[in-house]
């Protein structure tokens, strides 16, 4: 079997790597003001180029900066959205670890009036990464979904929104604005970050949902259209990819449970090209919701675990791509961590050496499976 050509890659990674102190200390100054907003920029910059090496070295095919220039994986582009607030959370959240139970409130989003677009938000970003590599870079936007899903009715303005439906193609128009300068930028490989749909699979949560009005098994089907609207204008060759997380809190997580509930819409109803999949537990269920995957379609197994630096045998990530061999054709999967290194700043609890080795893992594999990357 020959390497791929296009994305996704046979080895591939989410996106979100862990920050070397130097940024994470510039950061810091920043807050207090010991340093401004182009002295932070430089060390930004320096630490990207840096990472991107780090990337090509190990030998990928497609890059990302690391998202070294955000605070959160999904706060710091929806909050550039007009009308889009941080406020505080108001439902207590179990983030589970491998050490145990941890209670925590999250931060939730508002709407509080009509949603726009002032100004391109991570074009800025990818132009740079684009700069400074030698193979594909990528860039990792959250899924619009967040909007809708951890508030509900009540976290979109009534007098703005009276009517949901108006709030949904707003909010699709916004996104497609940001897709359509990525890809003037030259953008051609882009995953949308979607924790929801897997969310969705969690008993537990879906008794959240409805508690909130909703109707989890409508959801997918509404987030299916929403995310189609959000990429309906992006050219024929732009690859698009969504990545399913069950949560990655500096290494804990909020779901469990198989992908199931919402296989068949997810998998062809929502116009993209693959799937980062979650699968280094048994909390993410088996392999069986695969066989809903259509034709065209990639499902990269997400069977290394950015949760633990622990370092996975090869021996048993060829069992388990075998097993899913089973269920969809070899030639439609593919290899990567289950999640990021580092949705927030601080990260998950491993370290860069532990980081590079698992992505060297992935790499190596792949290419004993597929015969390349």
């Amino acid at each position: 079997m020959t390497a791929r050509q296009t994305p996704p890659f046979r080895a591939d990674h989410v996106g979100s790597l862990l920050r070397p102190q130097t940024l994470l200390d510039a950061r810091a100054q920043r807050k207090s003001n010991a340093i401004d907003a182009v002295q932070l920029a430089a060390i930004e910059d320096a630490a990207i180029r840096d990472v991107v090496k780090l990337q090509e070295d190990i030998g990928l095919k497609a890059v990302t900066d690391g998202e070294f220039r955000r605070t959160l994986w999904h706060v710091d582009f929806l909050t550039s959205f007009a009308n889009v607030k941080s406020v505080p959370g108001k439902v207590t959240a179990k983030f589970h670890t491998h050490a145990g139970e941890i209670e925590r409130t999250p931060s939730a989003l508002a709407v509080t009036g009509k949603l726009s677009r002032p100004r391109p938000i991570f074009v800025d970003h990818f132009k740079f990464v684009k700069s400074v590599t030698k193979v594909m870079p990528k860039l990792t936007i959250p899924s619009p979904s967040i909007l809708h899903f951890r508030g509900g009715r009540d976290a979109i303005d009534r007098d703005a929104y009276p009517d949901l439906a108006a709030f949904y193609a707003d909010l699709a128009r916004v996104y497609s604005e940001e897709v359509r300068d990525l890809a003037a930028a030259g953008c051609r490989y882009l995953q949308i970050d979607e924790v929801n749909f897997a969310y969705l699979c969690d008993p537990k949560l879906r008794e959240q949902v409805r508690a909130l009005g909703e109707d989890p098994d409508a959801l997918p089907h509404t987030y299916a259209k929403l995310i189609n609207g959000a990429i309906a204008g992006r050219p024929q060759d732009m690859v698009v990819c969504m990545h399913l997380c069950r949560g990655n809190f500096e290494g804990a997580w909020i779901a469990e449970g198989g992908y199931e509930p919402v296989a068949e819409a997810l998998f062809n109803e929502i116009d993209v090209d693959g799937y980062f999949l979650e699968y280094d537990t048994e909390r993410a269920g088996g392999f069986a919701p695969l066989r809903f995957l259509p034709r065209g379609k990639t499902a990269v197994l997400g069977l290394v675990t950015t949760k633990l630096s622990q370092l996975e045998h090869k021996d048993e990530l060829k069992r388990r791509i075998d097993e899913a061999a089973k269920v969809v054709p070899l030639e439609q999967l593919a290899l990567s961590p289950q999640c990021g290194f580092a949705s927030g700043e601080r990260g998950n609890k491993l370290t860069v050496a532990d980081e590079i080795a698992k992505l060297r893992l992935v790499v190596e594999t792949a290419r004993e499976i597929w015969g390349g990357v």
